[in-house]
C-alpha cells in the first residue's frame, strides 16, 4: 500500500452516559417496563402451559393412560425449563435496577455500543483509531475520546 492510500475500516465506540436524574430516572422507566413484561411472558406462559396439558387430557379417552401422563409431564418440564429462564432474565433485571438505583449524580456509567467507520493509513496508529469513546450527558454528546 503507498503511503497516499486510506483505508476505511469499521470501529466499535463505546458509549459512556453521565448519571443525571434524567438518565436515572429514563434507565428507572426502561428496567421498570422489562420487569413487567417478564411478569406478563411468565403469566402468559402458565395459561398456555395448563391449556396444551388441558387439552391432551381433553383429547385422551383415558387421561390417566402412561403416555398421556409422559405427554403432560414433558409439557410440564417444558413449561418448568422456560420459567426458569424467564425468572432468571428477570432476576438479572432486578439486578440491574439495584445498581442503578445506586448510581451516584454525574458518575459515568458504561452504556453500550455503537459503531463508526474512519480513515485508516499508513502511519495511523491502530490501536488508538480503534480506541474511541463517547460521553454523553441526557442524550447530548460531551465529548470524544480517543486513544
Amino acid at each position: 500500500m503507498s503511503d497516499g492510500t486510506t483505508l476505511s475500516i469499521k470501529r466499535s465506540i463505546t458509549v459512556r452516559a453521565v448519571v443525571t436524574p434524567a438518565w436515572k430516572e429514563e434507565a428507572e422507566r426502561e428496567l421498570s417496563n422489562a420487569i413487567a413484561t417478564s411478569d406478563q411472558q411468565l403469566a402468559q406462559l402458565e395459561q398456555e402451559g395448563q391449556q396444551v396439558v388441558e387439552e391432551i387430557r381433553r383429547q385422551s379417552a383415558n387421561p390417566l393412560d402412561p403416555r398421556v401422563q409422559e405427554q403432560v409431564a414433558q409439557v410440564q418440564q417444558q413449561v418448568a425449563a422456560k420459567r426458569a429462564e424467564l425468572e432468571e432474565q428477570k432476576r438479572n433485571v432486578l439486578q440491574q435496577q439495584a445498581q442503578v438505583r445506586e448510581l451516584e449524580m454525574e458518575q459515568i456509567v458504561e452504556q453500550g455500543q455503537i459503531e463508526s467507520f474512519c480513515d485508516l493509513k499508513v502511519g495511523d496508529n491502530l490501536v488508538t483509531k480503534m480506541k474511541v469513546a463517547v460521553v454523553v450527558r441526557d442524550g447530548v454528546v460531551e465529548s470524544i475520546e480517543q486513544g
